[in-house]
């Protein structure tokens, strides 16, 4: 059974136990010793191969190239075999490792997702639990562990802890979620992960701005620098160092200042010693490379598309109204009020934050392509600016509470459209969840990861090094210690070129 954690604000004179902070609850679940189920295990390879698709399409985009440019200037650290760097056949020292790939996999925004009181991607747990995994030569049932772990205290606290409405970035759940998956990995003790997790939240509190107006690609280096966090702050525990305590609940700490205040009160979900941890089975990945709540609206485009093809025709159009849900209307709709999203000239960044644009290519190419979608010259065409100019957004409370809804079954990212014809008429759609959801009209499994692998390393990977790979992702669990660096992938020969790394400090 799960168990709900009352979780407050305390004065330093209640002198709050340690045993009864949330931190601590973290660490005596990473340090659980529960299996792992096969339902579960089978995720976790769909979302290793998932992160290896979304990391190889990125290989040459310039964030990774100036991550993994830092992450090769440090040479492999004392006290392991050090971590491999994505698309290459070098090693670093984990927590550039961790850095570099975790830039990799969440550039493109186009890996998994769980969205609740808080969003996420819980698939940025992979790299830095992957990299200490491959570090110490553990095995693959030991990396299992740690990513079940690292997903479980993810989805836990997202569904408990808000931190968008203060303006506070949704890594702040991933610095403790990974410190807690790294516990696990390793066996570490209760005291040790507890100090780890409390040092890995502290580091890894930052404002929202990274993901308002000109959005810059730091988007894509904040959860690699909340992962590298990780690795740093387990390092330290083990070294005996200490964290700010109660890092949650003191007067002076996260929920007092940062969050909701010292009247705070949270219900956060664990689970109780000795059950599974399941909720990466919570969680759902992207067909499409943009923000999530996008995912069902870019379907419900390719279907107008389909059924109404004088759509794509600005002409055709007095103007597109999606009635949404909160999260969806303020942070990537026009209630968001950034100019940028309606701008042709906007970053990459920026466009995919924007549903007036999202649903408006899509409407018109019935598709929807990782990059071609966002290219300088699609984003200026003079019919797309028009029709896209005519799209707004409107929160509507019932998407809203769906949105929230604790009930998977009606737990719902879309909205409903509703068209207005230069002729006065009007065409009304609408879709609850994206279709590669779970409950959607067409679930990812295995055959779709594999297939999502496989296009986006097209010219990228050698088939045979791609066969390789899914060999030994699909064989983890038997994965001996030290047999963990099979789940790097290198380029192709003349795809990546080192030399152009650009220069800094390093």
């Amino acid at each position: 059974m799960t168990i709900t954690h009352k979780v407050r604000v305390y004065r330093s004179e209640e002198n709050l136990p340690r045993e009864e902070q949330l931190a601590y609850k973290i660490a005596q679940v990473a340090a659980d010793p529960v299996e792992v189920t096969d339902e579960v295990t089978e995720m976790v390879v769909n979302r290793i191969i998932d992160n290896a698709s979304v990391a190889i399409a990125s290989l040459n985009r310039g964030p990774i190239v100036a991550a993994r440019a830092q992450a090769l200037s440090h040479p492999v650290s004392t006290g392991g075999q050090g971590a491999g760097v994505f698309g290459v056949g070098q090693k670093t020292s984990p927590e550039w490792a961790a850095w570099a790939n975790g830039v990799a996999v969440r550039e493109l925004d186009y890996h998994d997702t769980f969205l609740a009181a808080e969003y996420s991607h819980p698939g940025d747990n992979i790299p830095p639990v992957l990299a200490v995994a491959q570090h110490t030569g553990a095995s693959g049932r030991d990396l299992v562990r740690g990513i079940a772990t690292g997903y479980e205290i993810q989805v836990d606290l997202a569904k408990a802890i808000c931190l968008h409405k203060h303006k506070i970035d949704h890594v702040a759940h991933l610095g403790p979620s990974a410190a807690a998956g790294i516990g696990t990995l390793l066996g570490l003790d209760v005291e040790t992960i507890f100090q780890a997790v409390g040092q890995a939240l502290h580091t890894t509190t930052a404002t929202r701005q990274s993901r308002k107006g000109e959005i810059s690609t730091w988007k894509a280096h904040a959860p690699a620098f909340a992962g590298k966090m990780a690795v740093e702050a387990v390092d330290r525990a083990m070294r005996g160092q200490t964290s700010p305590v109660p890092i949650y609940e003191g007067e002076d700490g996260v929920i007092a200042w940062l969050l909701d205040g010292p009247d705070a009160s949270y219900e956060v979900p664990l689970p109780a010693p000795g059950e599974a941890k399941r909720a990466i089975l919570d969680t759902y990945t992207k067909e499409h490379s943009a923000e999530y709540q996008a995912q069902a609206l870019i379907d419900l485009a390719r279907k107008l598309h389909r059924e109404h093809p004088g759509l794509a025709d600005p002409a055709n159009v007095e103007k597109i109204v999606i009635h949404t849900s909160h999260h969806t209307h303020y942070v990537i709709g026009s209630g968001a009020n950034d100019p940028q999203k309606y701008d042709p000239k906007a970053s990459r960044e920026t466009l995919d934050h924007s549903i007036p644009y999202i649903f408006t290519v899509a409407l018109q190419d019935g598709a929807w392509h990782h990059v071609d979608s966002y290219s300088p010259d699609r984003a200026g065409r003079a019919d797309t600016v028009e029709l896209w100019r005519k799209v707004s957004t409107l929160e509507d409370p019932e998407w809203t509470r769906r949105y929230h809804s604790l009930d998977i079954s009606e737990k719902a990212f879309g909205g409903r459209v509703e068209i207005t014809l230069a002729d006065g008429s009007t065409v009304v759609d609408e879709i609850a969840v994206a279709d590669a959801h779970p409950l959607g009209a067409r679930p990812f499994a295995r055959g779709q990861y594999v297939n999502k692998l496989r296009t986006l390393a097209k010219g990228v990977v050698d088939d045979a090094e791609i066969d390789r790979f899914l060999a030994a992702v699909e064989r983890l669990p038997e994965l001996a210690a030290g047999e963990l660096d099979q789940l790097n992938i290198q380029a192709a020969d003349g795809v990546i070129d080192l030399s152009q790394g650009p220069k800094g400090l390093f």
